[in-house]
């Protein structure tokens, strides 16, 4: 069951104000669905997998799922005005009663996005969408391209983790990829407000069930690969390969970090390939030199392309920041933006709870991070200790309900970094904290050369806890929720946010 915010109803994704109807004879034909039974003289106007979300003129997806089958909730879709139901042959068996049409398709998620694309006119074809995908990266890497796109003077939308913004207009991201009707109708609602380009973040999910069907990207990208969502792959090898099924041809250009081996696999002749591991040699196309760091965290560094040179500031720290800019500035590139636009939207850049900084006019560095896998851990603790001249105090948790191999990881990776490491609680989701955080110190206290390893489970008391001993030249660094306003325990979401609990924290000790 999903959890609840406060007993509140999810809102409905935004719809366009205006679809051309599309016969269900030209979905049934393009989709090489077969009707069940049912009149297929009917037109479709939108289409949904919730039945909540149903309106009158849609078509309703009854997806097989994990624990109940969409069938269930066909007759409420109905109900809400959807005129005819796409479902596989299982679901096809528990609607042969209902009085609308019904379309069997072998795999009808499969199938949804390219059928939610034409319903709302192919609306991708409209937009230059830029799609980034990797284990870590994504976020930070889209709202590069959205500063860079912005900078140039473009009208964006974006799609990420974070947010959903259109032209400006921020809404609440349920996923990091929206399901594929909800994704299809914002692309036609961004098209219809004037927005040119979108760059959105394709998580392995999202290409795995198909959410993003039936888009066409103008550019596909790819940031990294660790360990992350081995509770959903069955190795590293499927979660990789999730992964590139951006690049099986639905991008026009595909650019590509090759600074791991995962990246190297995914190189083709026309590949773009960025590299901050190959600038000596300029193996990469698109590589950095001449990096240097502020104690505040910003860097400089120049960009070197194909026929272009320029020199950026980023006001953020981590060497993987500046391969996250190289990517970014190379997907503006292909597109046809300007280094100096590139530059300035750089420059500019703010990413909410990726390597941010809370700053009260306290003596000690205090900094929220969305970190919640191993090596996006050391990435971010080893950006910390390059610029701390005191001790790293660390708090960290890791999420229930998912993949728990990562966990003593985690654990080892903080507490190798920290001379100070507060275990805690992220989302705990259904299951027993306790023991989601006896794994992270099972992993902590088998480390060599660890500091010292606290456990506090309440995430409030463990981010005081961390700014009361922090002294000045000391960072303070919350890892793993970010930007999160919730923290989701026993199936219901509280009202939590680290950057306000950091704030709290900071100006009751200072006061």
């Amino acid at each position: 069951m999903p959890a609840k915010l406060e007993g509140k109803a999810v809102n409905a994704p935004p719809r366009p104000a205006k679809t051309e109807p599309v016969p269900l004879t030209t979905l049934v034909a393009r989709a090489d669905a077969h009707p069940a039974h049912g009149d297929l003289d009917g037109m479709v106007t939108g289409a949904t997998l919730r039945a909540q979300h149903a309106q009158p003129g849609d078509l309703f997806a009854a997806l097989p799922g994990a624990r109940v089958h969409g069938a269930q909730f066909a007759r409420d879709a109905v109900a809400a005005g959807a005129v005819a139901v796409l479902t596989d042959h299982a679901g096809a068996d528990q609607l042969a009663d209902l009085d609308v049409p019904v379309l069997v398709h072998k795999d009808p998620r499969g199938v949804l996005g390219s059928i939610a694309a034409w319903i709302y006119g192919e609306p991708s074809l409209r937009l230059s969408v830029l799609g980034v995908t990797g284990t870590s990266g994504k976020t930070t890497t889209t709202y590069m391209l959205d500063a860079g796109l912005r900078a140039a003077g473009h009208t964006t939308g974006l799609v990420g983790t974070v947010e959903t913004r259109i032209a400006g207009e921020r809404l609440a991201s349920a996923f990091t990829t929206p399901e594929a009707p909800d994704l299809q109708a914002l692309f036609a609602v961004m098209a219809e407000r004037g927005v040119t380009h979108v760059p959105i973040e394709v998580s392995s999910h999202a290409l795995s069930l198909g959410r993003v069907g039936g888009t066409r990207f103008s550019v596909g990208a790819f940031t990294n690969l660790s360990q992350d969502h081995l509770d959903f792959h069955q190795d590293m090898d499927d979660y990789f390969n999730a992964k590139a099924l951006l690049f099986d041809g639905r991008s026009t250009k595909e650019v590509v970090n090759t600074d791991g081996e995962w990246g190297a696999r995914l190189v083709k002749a026309d590949t773009i390939t960025v590299s901050t591991e190959h600038s000596a040699d300029r193996t990469a196309q698109w590589t950095a030199s001449g990096i240097t760091s502020s104690i505040d965290g910003e860097q400089t560094f120049t960009v070197h392309g194909p026929d272009v040179q320029f020199l950026v500031t980023l006001p953020m720290p981590g060497t993987f920041n500046v391969a996250n800019a190289l990517l970014a500035a190379a997907c503006l590139t292909v597109i046809g933006v300007e280094p100096d636009a590139i530059a300035r939207g750089l420059n500019e850049v703010q990413v909410p709870g990726r390597m941010e900084r809370v700053a009260l006019g306290q003596p000690f560095t205090a900094v929220v991070d969305y970190s919640h896998k191993p090596a996006a851990v050391a990435l971010a603790l080893d950006a910390i200790r390059a610029r701390t001249t005191g001790r790293v105090i660390t708090v960290l948790g890791c999420g229930g309900d998912r993949d728990a191999a990562k966990r003593p990881l985690m654990g080892h990776e903080a507490a190798v970094r920290s001379e100070l490491l507060i275990v805690t609680d992220d989302n705990p989701r259904s299951e027993d904290p306790a023991e989601i955080r006896k794994a992270m110190i099972a992993g902590a206290m088998a480390t060599e050369g660890r500091g010292d390893v606290r456990e506090i489970g309440d995430r409030r008391a463990a981010i005081a806890a961390a700014v009361a001993e922090a002294q000045p030249g000391d960072a303070v660094v919350i890892a793993g929720k970010g930007h999160e306003t919730g923290q989701e325990i026993a199936g219901i979401v509280h009202p939590f946010s680290d950057r306000d609990e950091l704030s709290a924290a900071i100006r009751e000790v200072t006061l």
